[in-house]
């Protein structure tokens, strides 16, 4: 049986398929229309799982989508009414699309199918399907489950186990008390963009010190020692108008948002570190408390929230369980997946027959190009290259190149599925370059200076640099875990003279480019099973300079969406200062290219300040 999930219209649009129980493809819409966040219906997506499986819509037996639209409406319905007639701005923005879209979900799946399918639709519970898309996938026979983000219809965090092929969520904390709404109306207030600038605020919190933490608590959120939760609405804006604070919590701290593009300031990184130990607080109390109602061992995550590796890292070290498991994919996209998944094994009742790794493959569930499509874009462009079908060769010249301090765009396989570049589509460097970090996020990535980049690790060395077990599993870059001491550097109480960003300028360990301020690191193993040639070639590098670790990062400019095709990496390696660009069996120098050109940081500095 072929069963499509799709998720649209709020954020991250896109597609799932699930054939006889396996996921053969997955993929954000983001990726096709090279348009971050695209929350329009999924079509392209759709289109790439269908091609992926071989089939036509008419092969579909049954399409899902990952919540349910008129449970939504009536939620937003009720909550105006509550508010009115405050708010009205904002009913009469949103109530055409609705009326338009949203409510005739139906119609616009038949439509994004182009007519041909025939059978049912289905609407599973927002929650229940990011619940079926942390259990289902996972490695476990049996688990908790704890789901956290901004709202579903009405939910906002849930809790359940998941045995065998079912999902059960017992507990739900509803609208409009929210641990993801929290942290988005401090991304808000801090001058970042919400539902894509929580990860800033999460790397700007050790910048400062969590000085209003008791504020928040005392003012914005009372916690239970469960974990559950409830919020004082006056100070927020969510409810009732177009932003996310509103003048009470102005007042509270002192001034209004800071606008998007000025000065980050001593008060937003403290606000960072403050609502950033609320998080984990609220993170810690809940799995404690579910682990005290199920009393399993394990535990599986999904929702936005889960996406803080920080709060995840705590868990695991901090919390009862023995094991975590985190839905790559944590957000909305990973909701077409859960619900497929549900629709498979709850709905129909299918065995799910766990064998010993997860069903995610790697995450990597997107679009791969051979090396023939390759060279006839190459050459279409003009492009200088050396095919070298040699793996050796190719790995040990690359290796050599990133030991050089080149930065090397790194495309090869499947693309990710979710919002991590997992060594498919990669911007990866050498992790004990002190320039690293710098020359990546300004000249490169074009983004905040503070911002900082991930570690992957060969897996069966993960405990020589990271405070972690023994081949600890980490494949999906959702943990944070400490730099082990003896790998930091001598500082001589340095960093104690040092605020803000200056704390940037001291090296703080042996691998200076993925350690942040606080010493910690958003690890991702890498094992030869999941990720091939990418381990090969950290292999090949270990072997050139004794070190399993390298940095890092996604591969495409702010603003911008991770690259899909040949064309998109191409083009984001000319426009950026980027060294090296490696697409399969092609390697691509950049002073070789007829177009190389220095890029001006300045000016794409400006150009890219939408985000």
């Amino acid at each position: 049986m072929n069963i499509l999930g799709i998720s649209a219209f709020y954020h991250d649009s896109a597609a799932a398929l699930v054939c006889d129980g396996e996921i053969v493809a997955a993929a954000q819409e983001e990726r096709f229309t090279r348009k971050k966040h695209d929350a329009d219906f999924p079509k392209r997506a759709i289109e790439y799982c269908l091609g992926q499986a071989g089939i036509a819509p008419e092969a579909l037996d049954l399409v899902g989508f990952y919540e349910k639209p008129l449970v939504k409406f009536d939620r937003l319905l009720e909550t105006y009414i509550t508010y009115a007639p405050v708010g009205f701005l904002s009913f009469i923005r949103f109530l055409p699309l609705w009326l338009k879209q949203k409510l005739h979900m139906p119609r616009e799946m038949d439509r994004g199918l182009d007519g041909k399918y025939k059978g049912r639709f289905v609407f599973t519970d927002h929650h229940e399907s990011h619940a079926a898309s942390a259990f289902f996938p996972s490695p476990f026979e049996e688990a908790a489950i704890l789901t956290l983000d901004g709202v579903g219809e009405w939910s906002t965090a849930t809790h359940g186990h998941g045995r065998g092929n079912r999902v059960t969520v017992t507990h739900e904390i509803r609208f409009p008390h929210s641990l993801g709404l929290l942290y988005s109306a401090f991304t808000y207030f801090t001058g970042f963009r919400v539902n894509s600038g929580e990860y800033k605020l999460m790397g700007l919190a050790p910048y400062g010190e969590p000085r209003h933490a008791e504020t928040i608590r005392r003012h914005l959120i009372d916690i239970k020692d469960d974990g559950s939760f409830r919020m004082d609405m006056s100070y927020f804006n969510y409810c009732q108008g177009l932003t996310m604070t509103g003048a009470k919590f102005h007042r509270l701290f002192g001034r209004g948002p800071r606008r998007p593009e000025t000065k980050i300031d001593q008060l937003d990184m403290d606000l960072a570190a403050s609502v950033q130990e609320v998080c984990e607080e609220v993170m810690l109390k809940a799995a404690r408390h579910i682990h005290e109602q199920t009393g399993m061992k394990n535990l599986c995550l999904a929702g936005g929230v889960a996406l803080n590796c920080v709060g995840n890292g705590r868990i695991l070290r901090e919390g009862p369980f023995e094991n975590i498991w985190i839905q790559p994919a944590a957000g909305d996209a990973g909701g077409a997946l859960g619900t497929a998944l549900f629709i498979w094994h709850q709905l129909l009742d299918k065995p799910r027959e766990v064998r010993g790794g997860d069903f995610q493959h790697g995450s990597l569930l997107g679009p791969a190009f051979t090396n023939e499509q390759i060279r006839v874009f190459l050459d279409s462009v003009g492009a200088k290259y050396h095919v070298v079908d040699n793996e050796d060769e190719l790995l040990e010249r690359v290796a050599t190149l990133m030991a050089e301090e080149k930065v090397v765009g790194w495309a090869q396989g499947r693309m990710e599925f979710g919002p991590r570049a997992l060594g498919s589509r990669s911007i990866i460097g050498d992790a004990r370059s002190e320039k690293m970090q710098t020359v990546m996020n300004l000249k490169i990535k074009f983004r905040e200076s503070f911002r900082p980049f991930a570690p992957c690790v060969l897996r069966e060395r993960v405990e020589d640099y990271f405070e972690m077990r023994r081949e600890e599993d980490s494949p999906y870059m959702l943990l944070v875990a400490p730099v082990r001491k003896d790998q930091r550097l001598d500082i001589d109480g340095q960093a104690e003279r040092l605020r803000g960003l200056e704390k940037l300028k001291l090296k703080r360990s042996t691998v200076p480019a993925i350690t942040h301020v606080d010493y910690s690191a958003r690890v991702q193993t890498v094992d030869a099973e999941r990720h091939g040639r990418f381990y090969r070639l950290m292999k090949r590098f270990e072997a050139k300079t004794g070190c399993p670790v390298i940095i890092n990062t996604s591969f495409n400019v702010r603003g911008e969406p991770i690259v899909c095709t040949p064309e998109d990496a191409y083009r984001c390696f000319m426009a950026t200062n980027m060294d090296v660009l490696v697409l399969e069996n092609h390697l691509l120098l950049k002073e070789e290219q007829p177009e190389a050109r220095r890029v001006d940081t300045e000016s794409h500095l400006a150009k890219f300040a939408l985000d």
